[in-house]
C-alpha cells in the first residue's frame, strides 16, 4: 500500500502553471528525490504535500486519506507530515530544551533517541542564540520528529551548509530513515546529494514532470540535455563525429546527438587503437583528472582515476554499446 499519493495535482499563478498535472507514489520508507531547476515547481510541490498550500486541481492521499489544504482546516499542515523548510526558524534567548520541549510527544527516552539521531544532546542547555546554522537545523529537525510524523518533507537540507555540516545533515537523514523508519521527500539542486541517496527521482521542468526513474536511470538516460544538465557533466557528439571517430552509423543514431558522460569514456594512449584525439588539457580534481581531447571540431571532456596524459598527446576515445545514448 502506497504511504503517499500524488493525484493530478496542479497550481496556477496568473496565466503560468506552477504545477501541472502532477503524478505518483511513495511507498513505505521509499527515498524520493525531487530535481529541478530553480523556478520549476520544486518547493510548492512539497508544500502541497505537506498541507501547507492549497492546490488548484488534484489531490494528495497520505495513508489513503485526502491531505486537506490551508483553504480547508485553521491549522495547515497535516499530523502525520512534517516540513522542514530551507528558510527554519528558531525563538532567540530561549533554552534548546525548552524549543524541544514545546512540541514533544514523547517519553524522555523516545525523545533521548531523537536527539541522539539528529546529534544535537549536547546542545539541550545551550541557548538558541549561541548555536550555529547547522546545529540551528539539526534542531529545528529533532523538534519535528517529536512529533511523530511519519514523512518528512525536506526543503533543500544542504542549501548554504559548509562540507562538514552537509556530511553531518548527510547521515542525520539516513539515519531518520534507518532507526527512526520515518520515509523522506528531499529537494536539493546539488546532483551529488541525490544520486547516491534517492530510491526514485522525479525531475522538475517548468511544474510538469519530465522524467521519473532510479538515479542510474536519469543520470545515464536522461530524456533530455535539460536532465542530463542537472546530474552533472556531459558531452554530446553530433552525428558526423560519432559517425567519423566512433563508427557509429548514422542508423543507430537516428538523427540524435550522443550524450556521454565524462567517465564512460575509455581513454587509451600508445595502445593498439589508432589514434582519435588530441589531449587539449588536463585537470587535477583530487580524486581523479579531468582530460580534455578534440576529437574532430569537438571538444570532449574524460574522467579518468589514473593519468597518463599531457597536452598534445595523440590518443584513442572509445566507448562501450552499452553507454550509448540519444537525445
Amino acid at each position: 500500500m502506497a504511504l503517499l499519493s500524488v493525484n493530478g495535482i496542479s497550481k496556477q499563478e496568473r496565466e503560468t502553471y506552477t504545477l501541472k498535472d502532477i503524478h505518483f507514489t511513495q511507498q513505505p520508507l521509499q527515498k524520493i528525490a525531487v530535481a529541478g531547476e530553480t523556478g520549476s515547481g520544486k518547493t510548492t510541490l512539497l508544500k502541497i504535500i505537506a498541507g501547507l498550500v492549497q492546490p488548484d486541481a488534484g489531490k494528495v492521499l497520505f495513508n489513503k486519506q485526502r491531505v486537506l489544504g490551508p483553504f480547508e482546516k485553521l491549522i495547515p499542515g497535516h499530523p502525520g507530515i512534517a516540513y522542514l523548510s530551507q528558510y527554519f526558524e528558531l525563538r532567540n534567548n530561549y533554552f534548546v530544551h525548552e524549543e524541544l520541549e514545546a512540541k514533544n510527544l514523547l517519553t524522555a527516552e523516545a525523545a533521548g533517541n531523537i536527539y541522539a539521531v539528529c546529534r544535537v544532546q549536547h546542545l539541550l542547555n545551550r541557548r538558541t542564540d549561541q548555536l550555529s546554522g547547522g546545529e540551528r537545523q539539526r534542531i529545528v529537525l529533532a523538534r519535528l520528529l517529536t512529533t511523530l510524523p511519519k514523512l518528512l518533507v525536506l526543503d533543500e537540507p544542504f542549501s548554504n551548509a559548509d562540507a562538514a555540516h552537509k556530511k553531518i545533515i548527510k547521515s542525520v537523514i539516513e539515519d531518520i530513515g534507518t532507526r527512526l523508519r520515518v520515509s523522506c521527500i528531499l529537494v536539493s539542486h546539488d546532483a551529488a546529494d541525490l544520486l547516491p541517496w534517492a530510491d526514485q527521482i522525479i525531475v522538475l521542468k517548468s511544474g510538469e514532470i519530465i522524467q521519473q526513474g532510479t538515479p542510474l536511470q536519469v543520470y545515464q538516460q536522461p530524456v533530455d540535455e535539460y536532465c542530463a544538465g542537472l546530474f552533472g557533466e556531459y558531452n554530446l557528439v553530433g552525428a558526423i563525429t560519432a559517425t567519423t571517430f566512433f563508427s557509429i552509423s548514422p542508423v543507430e543514431s537516428g538523427g540524435k546527438q550522443l550524450l556521454i558522460r565524462p567517465g564512460q569514456f575509455q581513454i587509451e594512449k600508445n595502445g593498439l587503437q589508432k589514434p582519435n584525439g588530441i589531449v587539449q588539457f588536463v585537470l587535477y580534481r583530487g580524486s581523479y583528472f579531468t582530460v580534455g581531447v578534440r576529437v574532430g571540431e569537438q571538444l570532449m571532456h574524460v574522467n579518468t582515476i589514473s593519468n597518463q596524459c599531457t597536452a598534445g598527446d595523440n590518443v584513442h576515445l572509445s566507448l562501450a554499446v552499452a553507454d550509448r545514448w540519444y537525445v
